[in-house]
């Protein structure tokens, strides 16, 4: 078992920025991949960001250049570096980890963003 949690959302202006963290514990070591996804309201949920155990980053297209993600090994923790944010960023997003068994999902963190 993975247990994922999850900080760092709130409220920003259009144009700010915002860090997401997502601390993983239990079963670690059979993680392969960490992910950020998010979902908007009446919409399916979307893949944001990943990052592999190598270090291999994904991107959506929407969010290239503006967000990072990274991963520090030593905490077992995924970030979400958001920077240059857009009122369509506004979601509730999610914190997903992969292992060889299955995918697992953390509880979710709102980001708001006005404009």
């Amino acid at each position: 078992q993975v247990q994922l949690v999850e900080s760092g959302g709130g409220l920003v202006q259009a144009g700010g920025s915002l860090r997401l963290s997502c601390a993983a514990s239990g079963r670690i070591s059979s993680i392969s991949r960490m992910g950020w996804y998010r979902q908007a309201p009446g919409k399916q949920r979307d893949v944001v960001a990943t990052i592999t155990i190598g270090g291999d980053t994904n991107y959506a297209d929407s969010v290239k250049g503006r967000f990072t993600i990274s991963r520090d090994n030593t905490k077992n923790t995924v970030y979400l570096q958001m920077n240059s944010l857009k009122p369509e960023d506004a979601a509730v997003y999610y914190c997903n980890v992969l292992t060889p068994a299955r995918l697992y999902w953390g509880q979710g963190t709102q980001v708001t963003v006005s404009s």
